[in-house]
């Protein structure tokens, strides 16, 4: 016989995942009755999670009167994506985060009137702190809870029930976890959100010296100015080399070469090309399985120049190749 519920949560998972893509995912499983957790945390890759095996596991948890909780995995630090918890939301809430610029990629209704919206700040991991400081600051801002503003707090995972005993539906039934909206992306004010962030006082951990890029966080305002911009400088160095014209599908990995050596040629310090790549280079860290060392790998490479380095372009250059000195600095792929 076939389980029509198996399907329809699959599908609010693919939905969910799909709009907050990430290497890992942790998944944590709690008890409503006992508050326990389930014995262990589970690392689950998008395609694992989603796979039916997986998904009738977790149903029959769930019907067993757990609830199912997820969170981007990034180790030690925030994986970019930041929860509001938004109990009892006002009808206009997610409209004027839109109108604000904090759109989130994922909202989720775990309970009729009572929303979980996610939103996508950096391309790259966040130190704790400064992933705390992002999410009070949205909480204060749109009402949500304040209790649930830590750099790791849990999310709901779409397309179970909800176990709360004070969040049954008139009729005896569990609310279920719905998709209320999707959609993949940086929030268009994530860069400003990340500097009103840094501006609030924090633990010491947050202003450290990052290894292997000597960019020294505490003298931040520089690389907050960077960050702004740095989507419209990329793309303004793109445009100059006639990068998407001269190759369809780009090795961003060359490219971020290219204008990393270009910038430190022209004196720009190296903490500046550091922020302006992670925050620049388009979909980064796409397949990197450790964007700082790939950024560390990238800069050095860009210190030195290369022996007989052509121009990226010249008026006469052929566009079926890039220069010999810029092979790919890719660790997995485009």
């Amino acid at each position: 016989m076939i389980d029509g519920g198996l399907f329809i949560t699959r599908q609010a998972i693919q939905r969910q995942l799909a709009a907050m893509p990430c290497e890992l995912y942790l998944v944590r499983l709690i008890h409503q009755a006992t508050r326990r957790a389930a014995p262990g945390e589970r690392l689950w890759t998008a395609g694992q999670l989603a796979g039916l095996a997986t998904v009738g596991f977790l149903r029959i948890r769930n019907r067993e009167g757990c609830d199912i909780y997820l969170h981007p995995y990034a180790g030690d630090r925030n994986a970019g994506y930041i929860l509001v918890d938004l109990d009892h939301a006002h009808p206009a809430v997610l409209q004027t985060m839109r109108a604000n610029g904090h759109e989130p990629c994922v909202v989720l209704q775990s309970s009729p009137g009572n929303l979980q919206a996610w939103v996508h700040v950096s391309p790259a991991p966040l130190e704790p702190a400064l992933a705390t400081a992002v999410a009070r600051q949205l909480a204060r801002t749109y009402g949500g809870d304040l209790a649930s503003t830590d750099w790791c707090h849990l999310g709901r995972l779409a397309g179970f029930t909800n176990q709360k005993p004070q969040r049954r539906l008139p009729g005896g039934w569990f609310p279920w976890v719905k998709v209320v909206h999707t959609r993949a992306g940086l929030a268009s004010n994530a860069s400003t959100l990340l500097e009103a962030a840094w501006r609030w006082p924090t633990p010491t951990r947050l202003h450290r010296t990052r290894p292997g890029l000597g960019i020294d966080t505490g003298s931040r305002q520089a690389s907050l100015e960077v960050a702004a911009r740095a989507r419209e400088t990329y793309g303004a160095w793109m445009q100059r080399w006639r990068i998407t014209e001269r190759f369809p599908q780009p090795d961003w990995s060359i490219v971020d070469l290219w204008i990393a050596r270009e910038l430190l040629a022209r004196g720009t310090p190296v903490a500046e090309v550091g922020t302006l790549l992670r925050f620049g280079s388009p979909d980064f860290p796409r397949a990197h399985g450790n964007p700082e060392d790939y950024l560390s790998r990238t800069l050095a490479r860009a210190a030195f120049p290369a022996s007989r380095r052509r121009p990226v372009w010249a008026p006469h250059a052929r566009a079926s190749a890039p220069p010999d000195s810029a092979r790919s600095n890719s660790a997995g792929g485009r």
